[in-house]
This record gives structure tokens, sequence and C-alpha cells, in this order.
């Protein structure tokens, strides 16, 4: 063997040049300016989201109204306009009806619907699956002032739900009167359960297999593989929907508004609908906006009550 016929390598990582040898941590080398494009872009972003929220803190401390010595000349009256709202009968009665229309159409309603299509769903045939999605989903994606008139000719007294019963021999009802916050909470149950419908079946589908087998070889039925199995392992996702259509829920309008506006004397005027009333057909700019202060807290407390559900693991 000559010289010529041997080639010398060499040796791994002796000198032969390394690829990425230096890493650079994201970011470096990046100039300041390359934000500035989308600086304009930020700047509107923030002012239509806290211009108004700015607005509506001080609109709550004053005594702005559309008409009157508050339009022409506003004044601060500190915080006059919630104890005036704490005073008043007629806004702890709406305060009432929200959490009512919200626990029965919301938490009740809404979730317990949504679960049990998304439990229909998953052990029904294809076609029994696209039926079921396409009527509740036609539901959701209908605007709320056409929703609110096809419900209100639905529960009225010579509604569809009336000629159903009397078809039967039952007496029709008048719910629409005699119970109105029940009549809007079905109403928006009907509408809403679409989104916990979706909320509930992808969750449902990440469930593995296995768990529901090695269950029911222990010799839990479908109560308690639901009970124990199917709750415990989707309860970020019922703590999450449950927030989600609670928040949604407590700012309804446009259903209640088109369906009864807020009556009859006033058993389905939610905080919305007093606020609309107080700040647009009484004026009272200043005293409508600390109201919707007010609903913005009962918010915030709910989505505080609903986080503290969540698993340890899912709150990082």
């Amino acid at each position: 063997m000559t010289a010529t016929d041997t080639t010398t390598r060499p040796a791994a990582g002796a000198g032969a040049p390394r690829r990425g040898g230096r890493r650079t941590r994201l970011g470096d080398g990046l100039s300041p300016m390359r934000a500035v494009p989308m600086l304009p872009a930020a700047l509107l972003l923030l002012g239509f989201m806290l211009g108004p929220i700015l607005y509506s803190l001080y609109l709550a401390f004053t005594d702005s109204a559309i008409r009157g010595d508050g339009a022409s000349d506003t004044s601060f009256v500190g915080v006059q306009n919630f104890t005036d709202a704490f005073a008043d009968g007629d806004f702890w009665n709406s305060v009432v009806l929200t959490l009512v229309f919200t626990l029965i159409s919301a938490v009740l309603g809404q979730n317990l619907l949504g679960m049990g299509l998304a439990l229909l769903m998953e052990r029904s045939h294809r076609l029994v699956t696209f039926a079921v999605t396409s009527i509740v989903i036609a539901a959701w994606i209908l605007p709320e002032v056409v929703a609110g008139y096809l419900l209100y000719t639905f529960f009225a007294d010579e509604g569809s739900l009336n000629t159903l019963l009397t078809s039967i021999g039952l007496p029709g009802q008048e719910l629409l009167f005699s119970a109105p916050i029940i009549a809007v909470s079905f109403a928006n149950i009907w509408r809403g359960a679409a989104f916990s419908m979706l909320v509930y079946s992808a969750a449902l589908s990440s469930v593995p297999g296995d768990v529901y087998e090695s269950a029911a070889l222990d010799g839990a039925g479908p109560v308690r593989r639901f009970v124990s199995v199917t709750v415990p392992l989707l309860r970020p996702a019922i703590a999450t929907n449950l927030m989600l259509t609670t928040l949604q829920t407590l700012s309804v309008f446009g259903l209640i508004f088109i369906m009864t506006g807020g009556g009859p004397a006033r058993q389905s005027q939610t905080l919305p609908l007093y606020m609309y009333e107080q700040a647009f057909s009484y004026g009272q700019l200043g005293y409508g906006t600390a109201v919707a202060l007010l609903l913005l807290l009962i918010g915030a407390l709910a989505s505080i009550a609903y986080l503290r559900l969540l698993p340890e693991e899912d709150k990082r």
C-alpha cells in the first residue's frame, strides 16, 4: 500500500465545521425599528379597546345625560350613580332576573343539552349526527333579531306552541305573559346549545377509548362511566364552557328585547335591558354606564369562580 493509496480523514469533530455551533436567542440582532410598521395598527386597536373602557369609567362617575342639565353641563358626582342603583328596587329586580335567566338558560340548559347532544352524536349513525348538527347549528347561526321574532311567534297566544298543545288536547299556555323569564330562558337555550354541543363533542373525541374499556371491565355501567370517567376528564372543558356561556348570557339583549321588551311589568327585564332603559329611554347616560360596570363586575366574579374549577395543571 503506497502513500498515495491512503487518505487521511480528520476525526469526527476534530476540525470539521459544525453547523449551528453558535446558537442565537430569539430576538438577537433584531432592530427595534422592525416594530415601527406595526405601531399604527397597535395604537388603533388599543384606542378602540381602551378608549371606550376609559370613557365608560368616566361616565359612570358623572351625571352625564342625553337631555337636561347633564347634557350641557356634565359634572362629577362620585359614587352617587352606584348608590342610586343599590337603592333602586327595579335594579335589584333586574339582578335577580339576570341570575335566574343565566342559571336556567346557560348553567343548566345550554350545558346539559349540549352535553346530551354531544353524547348522542358520539354513539349515533353519521346520518343522525349530520341531521342533529344541522338543526342545532342552524339555530345558533341565526341573527339574534331573527331568532327573537321566530321564538316570539312560537310562544305567542296563537303561535306554534299553543297550536301543538291544543291539537293533542292540552290547554294552551301564555308563557310570554305568565312566565316571560321562563320563555326567554327556553329561547336562549334553543339558540345557544349548539356552542356547548361543539365544545363537548371536541372534548369527548380526545378521551381515549381504552379508559372506557377498562371501566367496563371493572363492572362500571354507563351512568357510572359517565360520572367517574367522562366528567373528570372533561372538567377543563366543562369549566371553560360554563364561563363562556355565562358571559354570553349575561349580555343577551336583542333576544329578550324582541320577545318581551323586558315586560310585562318588568318580569323579564334583565340588567342589559334595565341599563338600556335608564341610558336611552330616560337619558341618564351616567347612571346607565354605572349599571353596565356592575354587570361587568358580575361577569368578572363568575369568571373567577369558574376558573377555580379548573385543575391546577390547566391554570398554568
